[in-house]
C-alpha cells in the first residue's frame, strides 16, 4: 500500500467488557497491513457499547529507530466504535502499533506493519497503477465519472489547448495542467488563481503515491460551472469542483473536502474523521430546533432567516456575515458570532441550503448524527447523485415552501428521521473518506486520459510545479532504487 492512503483496518471485539478475541474480519486487517504500507491510516474497532473515550491507549513506535515521529489521535465516535489515526512525519522500515486498555493488549495487539512505510511527503510512486488501485480497493467504475465523460467521446489536447483559453481565459480563472512522466506542469489564466494551491496539492500528492497517466486538462477555479452549451457539438471539457443540471463540467471532489483529506491532523480542524468524534449529544438528547448558520450568499438563505424569525421555536437560523445583500436588521436580525461546526450537532435537524453554488458543508453534516434536510438544487458535488432522498436526507423544495411541513414530519416520525440520519452517516463513512477521494481523482484522470487522441504536451508558458521540500526527514524510495538497478 502507498503513502498517504487512508485505510480502515477492522477488528471487532466480541464483548466490550472482556475485550474478547476479534472475529475473522481481523484477518483482513492483518492482510491489508502487510507489505508496503502508507503514511496515514485508521484502525477501526467496534463494540456492543462504548467503553468511554479514554478506554484505549494507542502507542506507535518504529522498532528500529531511536525516535518515532508519529502523531496519534484516538477518536471516540460515541456509537461503540473508535477511529485511531496517525500521521507520520518521517518514513520507517516497520511500525509497531500497541492498542491497550489499562495494561492489557486489545485483540491481537501489538500489530506490526512491515514496510517500508512512507510519510506523506515521500516521493515514491507505485509504478503499477493497477496494483495501486487494487490495494486501495478502488471501485471498477464510478457512476458520476461515467456520466460526466459521456459528453466527450474523444479529447484532442492540441485543440483544447488552443480553444479553451480563447473562450474562457479572459473572463474566468483557469489552470491549464499537463502531467508528463509523473511531473506536474501548469499555466494559469485570469486574475484570481490563488485556489490553484488545492489542485496543485492533490496532483502532487497523487504523483508521490502512484504513476499517473500522461494527461492534459483545464481546471475552473471559480464557483460556477462553465460549460453551458446545449449542443453536444464543440463542447469543451472543463474540470470543476461543482456541477449543475444546466452545465456539462466534469466534477471533482470539492477543494474543501480535498484539502481536509490532505491536511488531516495538520492545519485543518474540520475533516471527515474529526467530525465523527464530535457529533454532539445522543439523538434523544439533541435540541429539536432546526439549525443553520452561514452568510448571505443566496436569496433563499435570506428567506430561511426570515422564516426563523417568524418561527423561532422551530428554526434557529442566523447570518454570520453579510456580503452579497444589504443587511436589514429589522428583517434578518443581528449578525451573530461564528460557532464551532461541531456545535451544530447539538441540534437534531440540520438545514443544508445552497450558497453561491452547492453548500460544501454537506459531507460533514452527513457524517454527524443529526438528520439533514437538503434543499432541492440544480447544483451538485461529485457524490450527490448517489444520495437518495428519504434514505440519506429529507428533501425540501428549492423555494423553502414545504420546509416547515418537512420539519413537522420529522418531529412526528422521530424513529424514521433517526434512521435517515444513520443512513446518511453510513453513506459518508463508506463513500467520503480519504481513500475514496484519492480513488475518485485517480480514476477520473485515468479515464479522461484514455479519451485523448494525441499526446499531452508541456506547452509554452507552462512551469513545473515542484514537490515540497522534505530535507528535514528525507526518505529513500525502495521502488526508485530497484528501478535504477535494472
Amino acid at each position: 500500500m502507498d503513502p498517504g492512503f487512508f485505510r480502515w483496518c477492522q477488528a471487532i471485539a466480541q464483548e466490550a467488557v472482556s475485550l474478547g478475541s476479534p472475529d475473522s474480519s481481523n484477518s483482513t486487517c492483518n492482510k491489508n497491513a502487510s507489505g508496503k504500507v502508507y503514511e496515514e491510516t485508521e484502525v477501526y474497532f467496534r463494540f456492543t457499547s462504548s467503553p468511554g473515550e479514554n478506554a484505549f491507549q494507542v502507542k506507535i513506535t518504529a522498532p528500529d529507530e531511536q525516535f518515532t515521529r508519529v502523531g496519534v489521535q484516538v477518536l471516540d465516535r460515541k456509537d461503540g466504535s473508535f477511529l485511531v489515526r496517525y500521521r507520520m512525519y518521517a518514513s520507517y522500515q516497520n511500525l509497531k502499533i500497541e492498542v491497550k486498555t489499562g495494561d492489557k493488549h486489545v485483540a491481537q495487539s501489538p500489530y506490526v506493519l512491515k514496510g517500508p512505510i512512507y510519510h506523506e511527503n515521500c516521493d515514491c510512486p507505485q509504478e503499477d497503477s493497477s496494483a495501486w488501485l487494487e490495494e486501495m480497493n478502488c471501485p471498477q467504475t464510478m457512476p458520476q465519472i461515467q456520466r460526466d465523460l459521456a459528453n466527450f467521446p474523444t479529447v484532442d489536447p492540441d485543440k483544447i489547448a488552443k480553444e479553451i483559453p480563447q473562450r474562457f481565459g479572459q473572463r474566468q480563472s483557469l489552470c491549464h495542467y499537463t502531467i508528463r512522466d509523473n511531473e506536474v506542469y501548469i499555466k494559469t489564466y485570469g486574475e484570481h488563481v490563488g485556489f490553484r494551491i488545492f489542485m496543485d496539492a492533490i496532483l502532487l500528492s497523487l504523483t508521490r503515491k502512484v504513476k499517473m497517466p500522461d494527461v492534459e486538462f483545464f481546471v475552473n477555479l471559480g464557483d460556477w460551472p462553465l460549460e453551458k452549451k446545449k449542443s453536444p457539438q464543440n463542447l469543451h471539457p472543463i474540470f470543476s469542483w461543482c456541477g449543475s443540471s444546466e452545465s456539462k463540467d466534469i466534477v471533482m471532489p470539492t477543494y474543501d473536502l480535498t484539502d481536509s483529506v490532505l491536511e488531516s491532523m495538520g492545519r485543518v480542524s474540520l475533516d471527515m474523521m474529526s467530525v465523527q468524534a464530535n457529533t454532539g449529544p445522543s439523538w434523544e438528547d439533541k435540541n429539536t430546533t432546526a439549525f443553520w448558520r452561514g452568510r448571505d450568499s443566496r436569496k433563499e438563505r435570506l428567506e430561511l432567516v426570515k422564516l426563523s424569525r417568524k418561527y423561532p421555536e422551530i428554526i434557529d437560523a442566523a447570518f454570520t456575515n453579510f456580503f452579497f445583500f444589504k443587511h436589514d436588521e429589522s428583517l434578518y436580525g443581528p449578525i451573530v458570532k461564528h460557532i464551532s461546526f461541531f456545535d451544530f450537532f447539538k441540534y437534531k435537524y440540520q438545514i443544508n441550503i445552497d450558497g453561491t453554488v452547492a453548500a460544501y458543508r454537506l459531507p460533514y453534516l452527513l457524517a454527524g448524527n443529526s438528520v439533514v434536510l437538503k434543499q432541492d438544487s440544480i447544483y451538485y458535488e461529485h457524490f450527490y447523485n448517489e444520495l437518495q432522498p428519504w434514505k440519506h436526507y429529507i428533501p425540501f423544495k428549492s423555494d423553502l415552501s414545504d420546509l416547515l411541513e418537512k420539519l413537522q414530519w420529522a418531529k412526528e416520525h422521530d424513529e424514521e428521521a433517526k434512521n435517515i440520519a444513520k443512513s446518511g452517516q453510513e453513506f459518508a463513512r463508506n463513500n467520503l473518506m480519504g481513500d475514496h477521494i484519492f480513488c475518485y481523482y485517480f480514476k477520473l484522470f485515468q479515464e479522461y486520459a484514455s479519451l485523448q487522441v494525441s499526446e499531452p504536451k508541456i506547452r509554452d508558458g507552462m512551469e513545473k510545479v515542484p514537490q515540497p521540500d522534505d530535507d528535514l526527514f528525507p526518505c529513500t524510495c525502495h521502488r526508485k532504487k530497484a528501478k535504477d538497478e535494472l
